[in-house]
C-alpha cells in the first residue's frame, strides 16, 4: 500500500511538473497602429517569437490614438495593465517615469542598444537610464495629391517659402478644390503648423531658450510671430468645411479619397492614407507627392531642420523579463528591414534602412539623415499638461477664439506652472 501511495505521489509530482513547464508567461502588448497590413506583420513576428520561446505567449490589443492618450494614466495604475505600451518619448515619458510606472531597462539592453541609431536611443533615456526602446523615426511635411495640384495649376515642387504656400492655397481654392484637410477635433494635427513655424523661425536655440524661461519663454517673438503666421493661413480658410469636427483618421481617409490637395502629415501617413481610404487603396505612389515645411521670412532655423517623432515602446513596472526580450527580437535588424521594405517605417536598427524601397520613403530617410536638429512633437516633448495647452491653443487660433498673443501666453503660463 505504501508503495502504491509512493507511486501515486511520484506520478502526481510529475504531472504537476509537466503542468508547470507548460504554464505560459503572457506578455501583454498594447498598440495604436491602424494599418492592418503592418499589424499582420507584427502578429507574424509575435508568433515567430513564441515558436522560439515555448511557454511564452504574446497577446496583442489595440486602442485608438486619442483613446490611448486619455486612458494611459489609468491603465498604468491598473493591476491588469499591459506590459508593453507605445510612446512618443519626451516630457510625457518623463512624467510616467517620475510616477514610477515605467521599468528601468538599462541593464537589459546593454550591448543591444548599440545596434540602434544613437539619437533614437537617447530619446528614451531619462537621467542617463534607458526606459524604452525606439522603433522608428518620422518627419512632418506636406503630403500632396499630384492630380489635384496639377488640376489647380500649382507646381508643388516650387513651394519653398511660407508666402509660396499661402499663394498656392489661394490658387487651389480658386480652382474649387479644398487646399488642405486636417483632423481639427484631435487638435494635435493643428499644433504641427504653429510648432513647425517655430522650428523654422527660431531653430533649436528658440525651444531651448523658451524652456529655460529666457526672452519671455513661450511668449517670445519666435512663438508670437509663428502663431501670427499660422493665423495668416487660417484666415485664408484653407481647410475642409467642419474641420474642427474631423478626427485625424477621418481627415487622413479623406485625403486618401482625393478630397483635398494637401495634408500636413506625419510621414507614416504614407500607408495610413491608404488603409483609411474608402477603397483601401488611397493615393497611389505615382500620384503622391511631398514637400518639406516651408521656410519663413527672417527665420533662423535651417531648412534641413525637421519636426517629427521618435516612436518606441516602454515596459511597465513589474512586467515579466520576457517583455524586454520580445522587444529586442521585434526591434532587430531583420524585422526592421522587413518593415522598411514594406515602407512602413524609417527604421532605427542600423543597416535596416537599406530595406526601404519606395521613392517616397527613401526621400524621408534622406531628409532625416541630413537633419542636424530633429524636433520631437511639442505636445509630447513638453509633457502632458503643457502639451494639452499647446494643442488646445492651436485649435483655438484656428477657430478664431484665441489670438496669437493669448495662445503664446497660455502655453507660457502652463510651462511656468509646471516647472
Amino acid at each position: 500500500m505504501r508503495v502504491m501511495k509512493s507511486v501515486l505521489l511520484a506520478a502526481g509530482l510529475l504531472a504537476a511538473g509537466a503542468l508547470s513547464a507548460a504554464a505560459q508567461t503572457t506578455v501583454k502588448w498594447l498598440h495604436i497602429e491602424v494599418n492592418p497590413t503592418q499589424v499582420k506583420i507584427w502578429e507574424e513576428v509575435a508568433r515567430a517569437y513564441e515558436a522560439k520561446n515555448p511557454g511564452v505567449k504574446v497577446e496583442m490589443s489595440f486602442l485608438e490614438n486619442e483613446a490611448y492618450k486619455a486612458k494611459a494614466p489609468t491603465l498604468l495604475q491598473s493591476k491588469d495593465k499591459p506590459h508593453i505600451i507605445f510612446s512618443w518619448a519626451g516630457g510625457v515619458l518623463q512624467s510616467q517615469v517620475e510616477a514610477g510606472v515605467i521599468e528601468d531597462i538599462t541593464d537589459q539592453v546593454k550591448g543591444y542598444a548599440d545596434t540602434l541609431t544613437p539619437a533614437a536611443v537617447e530619446a528614451f533615456k531619462i537621467n542617463g537610464r534607458n526606459y524604452g526602446i525606439p522603433v522608428a523615426m518620422s518627419q512632418v511635411g506636406f503630403m500632396v495629391n499630384k492630380e489635384l495640384m496639377a488640376k489647380a495649376g500649382v507646381d508643388y515642387t516650387k513651394i519653398k517659402t511660407w508666402d509660396d504656400l499661402l499663394a498656392a492655397v489661394k490658387t487651389i481654392k480658386a480652382a474649387g478644390i479644398t487646399p488642405i484637410v486636417v483632423g481639427g477635433a484631435d487638435k494635435w494635427p493643428l499644433h504641427f503648423y504653429w510648432t513647425h513655424l517655430a522650428v523654422r523661425m527660431g531653430g533649436s536655440p528658440a525651444i531651448a531658450a523658451a524652456m529655460a524661461g529666457k526672452d519671455g519663454g513661450f511668449e517670445s517673438d519666435v512663438y508670437v510671430k509663428s502663431a501670427e503666421l499660422y493665423k495668416q493661413l487660417v484666415d485664408l480658410q484653407p481647410f475642409q468645411n467642419g474641420f474642427l469636427g474631423f478626427k485625424n483618421p477621418q481627415a487622413v481617409g479623406a485625403f486618401g479619397d482625393g478630397k483635398a490637395a494637401m495634408i500636413l502629415a506625419i510621414s507614416s501617413f504614407y500607408h495610413t492614407q491608404k488603409a483609411l481610404s474608402a477603397d483601401k487603396t488611397g493615393i497611389p505612389d505615382d500620384k503622391l507627392g511631398w514637400f518639406d515645411f516651408p521656410s519663413v521670412p527672417g527665420g533662423k532655423g535651417e531648412p534641413t531642420d525637421t519636426l517629427g517623432g521618435i516612436n518606441g515602446w516602454l515596459i511597465t513596472k513589474g512586467s515579466p523579463k520576457e517583455a524586454v526580450d520580445f522587444l529586442k527580437f521585434f526591434i532587430s535588424k531583420d524585422v526592421q528591414t522587413r518593415l522598411a521594405a514594406g515602407n512602413f517605417i524609417v527604421p532605427v536598427a542600423k543597416g535596416a534602412e537599406e530595406g526601404v524601397s519606395s521613392p517616397f520613403m527613401k526621400n524621408i530617410v534622406a531628409n532625416l539623415g541630413k537633419s542636424k536638429f530633429h524636433q520631437n512633437f511639442y505636445d509630447q516633448m513638453l509633457g502632458p499638461s503643457v502639451g494639452r495647452v499647446i494643442n488646445d491653443a492651436s485649435a483655438e487660433i484656428a477657430g478664431g477664439s484665441m489670438t496669437p498673443k493669448q495662445a503664446a501666453k497660455a502655453v507660457n503660463d502652463a510651462w511656468k506652472q509646471g516647472n
